[in-house]
């Protein structure tokens, strides 16, 4: 076995190490010595935007925003799946992440980077957040609600970060969130802001098999029937009564 080569190296705000290590063709980025991602494993990435896409299938060209870029595959999905006019917003808080991926990762998700359709902004997702009018929400940072590589990233899964991620969404949009487990207490969270929750078991190496990843699916109560209720009346003058 060839040895392990150090790719690259940061430091968190609280001085933990994020690695980039290469071995025989696999890639892994460490956080402090623990696995945060690995080449080997990312059916469950690329499930999180397959997903999404299904659940807003009626809107022809969504708004997409990207929370975390990881290694590209979740934003490599994300194009695939989603339609040419859509727009990809991508937040990543770590410039040397955003290096991997133009550099030794570029390779790995066909260099999802230098599509037209993606906007790149070095931040905190949660200063993306801000724009609102998503129809879209994939959040894939840290190991999910139990995030552990910021302190802000923590902060998207608390009571108010969850009330504004609802926010952010459009009346019929969805937010798929990655887990690498089930995190009952997040999913109370989702409902108590609103939003009607789905939970999907995914695994890490899609048909390959591997340990189970969580994905949560979220939307508003009833958006999409308000907004379908507000379009038919729409079509008949003011006044007038119709059936359906």
């Amino acid at each position: 076995m060839k040895p392990q080569e150090t790719v690259g190296r940061t430091t968190t705000r609280d001085g933990r190490d994020l690695v980039l290590y290469h071995r025989d063709g696999v890639y892994q980025i460490r956080l402090g010595g623990m696995e945060l991602m690995s080449s080997r494993a990312h059916g469950s990435e690329a499930a999180l935007a397959e997903l999404a896409r299904q659940a807003v299938r009626h809107v022809p060209a969504p708004r997409v925003l990207i929370g975390g870029l990881g290694m590209g595959f979740t934003l490599r999905a994300a194009l695939d799946h989603f339609p040419r006019g859509s727009r990809l917003v991508v937040a990543e808080f770590f410039p040397e992440v955003v290096a991997w991926n133009r550099g030794p990762l570029a390779h790995l998700a066909r260099r999802p980077l230098e599509d037209p359709r993606v906007e790149l902004r070095e931040t905190d997702v949660a200063n993306a957040l801000e724009d609102g009018g998503f129809d879209v929400i994939l959040l894939d940072v840290d190991n999910g609600p139990a995030a552990f590589t910021l302190d802000s990233n923590g902060r998207l899964y608390t009571p108010e970060g969850t009330q504004r991620v609802a926010r952010s969404l459009t009346a019929a949009g969805v937010l798929a969130v990655w887990s690498a487990a089930d995190e009952p207490f997040y999913e109370r969270r989702l409902r108590r802001a609103g939003l009607a929750v789905k939970r999907e078991r995914i695994p890490a190496r899609g048909p390959g098999g591997g340990p189970r990843h969580t994905i949560y699916l979220a939307q508003h109560s009833g958006g999409g029937k308000r907004r379908r209720r507000r379009s038919r009346r729409s079509a008949h003058p003011a006044g007038r009564k119709s059936r359906p």
